[in-house]
Formats: C-alpha cells, sequence, structure tokens
C-alpha cells in the first residue's frame, strides 16, 4: 500500500474506521473516562485523529501537529481525562487503522515492504501526537514546563 492509497482509504472509509474505534473505545477498560461520551462525540474525535494525520501525510508539518496535539493534551486535562488514557487512546487510534489497512490485505512482497515504511511514517506522526499531547496535557495541570518549541530542532535526530 502506498501513501496516496492510505490517504484515499481513510478518507473513502472514514465512516467504516470510525465506527470500528467507537467499539474499540467502548469495549476497553483502559478507556473508562471516555465512556461517559456519546458514540457521536468519540466518533468525532477519532476522525479528528485520522484527518490530522491525513493533513500530516500530505505535508509532514511538525508546527501543525505540535500545536493540533498540545491544544488537545489541554483539553483533556480539562475534561480531567488521566493521561494514561490519554495516549491509549492515541495508541489505540493507531492500532484499530492499522489492523483496518491489514484487513485489506497485501499480494506481493513490494505490497508488504511499501506497507512497512508507511506504517514508519504513521508510528512517527503518533509518537509527535503523544509527545506533544503530554506537554499539553503538563501545561495545563500546572505542572513542570516541558514545552520548548523550537523549529529547527528535530524530532528525532536524523527525523
Amino acid at each position: 500500500m502506498e501513501l496516496d492509497e492510505l490517504v484515499k482509504l481513510i478518507e473513502g472509509r472514514a465512516d467504516e474506521l470510525t465506527e470500528l474505534m467507537v467499539r474499540k473505545v467502548r469495549e476497553s477498560p483502559r478507556m473508562a473516562a471516555y465512556h461517559r461520551f456519546g458514540d457521536r462525540e468519540l466518533g468525532d474525535r477519532a476522525r479528528n485523529v485520522y484527518a490530522n494525520l491525513e493533513k500530516w501525510l500530505e505535508e509532514t508539518s511538525e508546527g501543525q501537529v505540535e500545536d493540533e496535539y498540545f491544544q488537545l493534551g489541554k483539553l483533556r486535562c480539562q475534561e480531567r481525562i488521566p493521561l494514561s488514557q490519554v495516549v491509549w487512546g492515541l495508541l489505540l487510534t493507531r492500532r484499530n487503522l492499522w489492523e483496518f489497512v491489514q484487513l485489506q490485505g497485501w499480494d506481493t512482497v513490494t505490497d508488504l515492504k511499501s506497507t512497512l515504511a508507511l506504517e514508519i511514517l504513521v508510528v512517527r506522526f503518533f509518537d509527535r501526537a503523544i509527545l506533544h499531547t503530554v506537554s499539553g496535557y503538563e501545561s495545563a495541570a500546572g505542572g513542570p514546563k516541558a514545552h520548548v518549541r523550537r523549529e529547527e530542532t528535530p524530532f528525532w535526530p536524523g527525523g
């Protein structure tokens, strides 16, 4: 699966992807704080993460991911959702996407290699989303300020 195919899959089957995610949140005891939200709200939250992933895959803007997820972390703190559940939600969202992609299947070693390369990109997005969400959460909680934005500093050395 190539990058453009993943973007089309997310766009074209967003409702299915979102429904699967809502079901997983409802079934997960690790997501208890989210159980108070209705299915529509949970679906909107999942859809937003997938839309952000689409944008990042197309543009790879570190600043955009940082801003979006810093604010998300602050909001989740204000909603009094435990940080462990916020992080688990992002991990579950990523896992849901890959289970969905795997259901689409691949036919050749080339497909497997491109899917693996794509998975690395998706993991990099979620790594960034988690870091910036935690930073925003800490900021809203009044904890130590770990957030220092430096455009010239790469997220990982070499990337």
